[in-house]
C-alpha cells in the first residue's frame, strides 16, 4: 500500500487547473501519475522534470494543495519549498519554477545549479 506524504512543494492554483485540464483529456493515461523531479543536464546543471510517468518502486506519492504527484524522495533536497505556477499568456505560455534552493537558474527558467 502506498502511503501519502506531505509534499515540499506547491503549486498554484493557476498550475493546479492546468494539470488537472491535462488529465481531463479525452487520450490521457490513467495509469500514469504526475511526476516532478530534476536531473542533471541544462545549460544551468540540472533541468526540472514535470510530466507524466509510470510510478517506480522508490518514489513516494506526495500532496500538495490538494493536487497529488510522484517523485524520488532523494529530489526533494533540491526541489524543498519550490513553487510550481502555469502561465497561460500568449507571450509566456507554460509552467514556471520558483525554487528558494536555486543559486543560479537559466534564461528560460527550466535549469537550474545548487
Amino acid at each position: 500500500m502506498d502511503t501519502l506524504v506531505v509534499s515540499p512543494i506547491k503549486f498554484t492554483l493557476n498550475a493546479i487547473d492546468e494539470v488537472k485540464r491535462l488529465m481531463n483529456e479525452e487520450a490521457f493515461d490513467n495509469t500514469k501519475y504526475l511526476r516532478v523531479g530534476v536531473k542533471g543536464g541544462g545549460c544551468s546543471g540540472m533541468t526540472y522534470i514535470l510530466g507524466f510517468e509510470e510510478k517506480l518502486p522508490e518514489d513516494e506519492i506526495y500532496e500538495a494543495n490538494g493536487l497529488s504527484f510522484i517523485m524520488n524522495p532523494s529530489h526533494g533536497l533540491y526541489l524543498f519549498g519550490m513553487e510550481v505556477d502555469w502561465h497561460g499568456g500568449l507571450n509566456s505560455r507554460g509552467f514556471t519554477f520558483a525554487n528558494p534552493n536555486a543559486s543560479k537558474t537559466c534564461g528560460c527558467g527550466t535549469s537550474f545549479s545548487v
